[in-house]
């Protein structure tokens, strides 16, 4: 272990449903507000550009990854002073303040053994929600039954489980659990329907799309709940992600483009721009709600596996299998740095609730860049 400084509506859903064993309490009393805002962009195709006032700086790494398939930016207290990250049966909090390790915890939950960290995220300054899988110890040293995968919050002051634990997931037909940070709801997908759940509340409902009849393997709502984007579905040929439309439950467009698969998507803060990162190099930022295609992002040499807005909506952080991190004006698309430290592919990145700090993560470290005033 080391660091270095260097819906409108909800569909009927019965309360107390069961996935993989354990009682999880879906309710039907998901209120998705509506909204809707335009874009006054142009599309251009971007080249490197001069260098905007502020710059990010290496700020420290750690050993162990951010989520590796969603939700990275809840692993920033809401403050932006403290980044937890997973390793192994461990969670390391990162003091960032001070570029060093403030923290240890290593979760025990009763009789459950081998437990594997696959992500934290704050709830709170002194609550993480986390998801793990472990093996259920066998009575007289046999080996035990592998978990699905397990959902619970852990005081990070105290060291300690809060509430219950529940086991999400593990259920045939469903597809992998996804946690969304700007909404904070865990989703479940299903023939169709989107089952979420809050850990904050314990209360979620359920998101049913008629038309929807393949697995999404890469969804995302927005933050203002009007909105539910679906890429990779199974059988489909057309890599460019759906738009749907939660109000009617209705595909209502695309977001066209793309010559590759979409790896992720993300909405920035304001729900009013969404950006894609494709397995064909490029980055691509969409006005809401006319989605047309406002940038072009080219930059990466190969696949671009994430993409986060900085909460102001000025900067926008991209990772790819080139081990780098770049960062882009979203105003007029140009590349202000590249970030060049990793010796890993990078599979996502995030910005701090502050926007003070980026973080991107491959499978084994987590590096840490934080936003300083350039003299240029």
């Amino acid at each position: 272990m080391r660091a270095e400084s260097g819906t409108n509506s909800c569909k009927g859903h019965p309360p107390g449903e069961t996935f993989g064993g354990a009682l999880f309490p879906i309710f039907c009393a998901l209120c998705l507000c509506v909204a809707s805002a335009a874009s006054a962009f142009g599309q251009v195709e971007t080249v490197e550009g001069p260098r905007a006032s502020s710059i990010w700086v290496s700020h420290g790494r750690v050993e162990g990854h951010l989520a590796l398939a969603y939700s990275p930016a809840g692993a920033f207290s809401p403050d932006s002073s403290v980044l937890a990250v997973a390793n192994e049966d461990k969670v390391v909090l990162m003091d960032l303040r001070q570029a060093g390790v403030k923290k240890i915890l290593k979760p025990r939950l009763g009789e459950l053994a081998d437990l594997q960290i696959q992500s934290a995220n704050f709830l709170a300054s002194n609550v993480a929600f986390m998801l793990a899988t472990g093996i259920v110890r066998a009575k007289g040293g046999n080996s035990g039954a592998p978990t699905p995968l397990l959902a619970f919050q852990w005081d990070v002051e105290q060291d300690r489980l809060v509430g219950k634990l529940n086991a999400v997931g593990g259920k045939e037909g469903f597809g992998p659990p996804r946690y969304f940070a700007q909404i904070g709801y865990l989703g479940l997908y299903k023939q169709g329907n989107f089952d979420l759940w809050s850990p904050r509340s314990g209360m979620g409902g359920r998101v049913t799309i008629p038309d929807l009849t393949q697995q999404p393997n890469v969804y995302e709502f927005s933050p203002d709940g009007h909105w539910l984007l679906l890429a990779q579905i199974t059988m489909s040929s057309n890599p460019d992600p759906v738009v749907v439309e939660l109000k009617d439950h209705k595909f209502v467009d695309t977001l066209s483009g793309h010559h590759g698969t979409v790896l992720s998507i993300a909405f920035s803060r304001d729900a009013k721009h969404v950006a894609t990162a494709c397995e064909d190099g490029k980055v691509r930022i969409y006005s809401v709600p006319d989605w047309k295609l406002s940038r072009e992002l080219a930059g990466h040499n190969g696949p671009v596996h994430w993409a986060d807005f900085s909460p102001d909506g000025r900067w926008l952080a991209s990772a790819g299998e080139d081990k780098t991190v770049r960062i882009w004006s979203v105003e007029d698309g140009k590349l202000e740095q590249t970030l060049e430290e990793s010796k890993d592919p990078l599979l996502t990145v995030a910005f701090s609730p502050n926007g003070e700090y980026v973080a991107a993560t491959s499978e084994k470290i987590v590096l840490v860049w934080q936003k300083t005033t350039s003299n240029q």
